[in-house]
């Protein structure tokens, strides 16, 4: 009876914990109240306690061409010194990734992909640059899309 109890409790705390995280992060963005008066998501920078407040944009990139072969190492490396590094010269990395979706034939399709991590400013510039980035792969590598996630940092070396 107390096992049973304590895996009621335990899963609650588990449960409730998952609501409070999703509550708390839910405060970082501002969503746009229609696409007509913003196309971006604009992060709020939180109040550091230490460093600077910045934003972390990560992209993936998907590693596979609808039709054709896959994105070379030497594609991949000529798009981020041609296309990249002149938008981002302050510094990035690069992660081997492994990414699946949901396709709308309902199979979970599965990529090789690479993961772009930028630190940058919260400003207009940054925002385009980030999304040229992602405009210029997809119709250089006819990619249906290239997620973006950002997030609020504290940056301090």
């Amino acid at each position: 009876m107390d096992n049973s109890r304590t895996y009621l409790r335990r899963r609650a705390g588990f449960i409730l914990g998952i609501i409070a995280s999703g509550v708390i992060l839910n405060g970082c963005v501002v969503r746009p109240e229609s696409a007509a008066n913003s196309a971006t998501i604009k992060v709020i920078p939180s109040a550091c306690q230490q460093g600077v407040p910045m934003v972390q944009t990560t992209l993936y990139f998907g590693m596979n061409r609808p039709q054709g072969p896959v994105i070379s190492r030497a594609e991949w490396q000529s798009f981020v010194d041609s296309e990249v590094t002149p938008k981002f010269k302050e510094g990035l990395t690069v992660f081997e990734a492994k990414g699946q979706w949901l396709g709308h034939d309902g199979v979970v399709a599965k990529e090789n992909s690479k993961a772009l991590m930028l630190i940058h400013a919260e400003s207009k510039e940054s925002d385009l640059a980030v999304n040229s980035l992602r405009d210029k792969y997809k119709t250089q590598f006819s990619q249906e899309s290239v997620m973006r996630i950002d997030a609020p940092v504290c940056v301090d070396f």
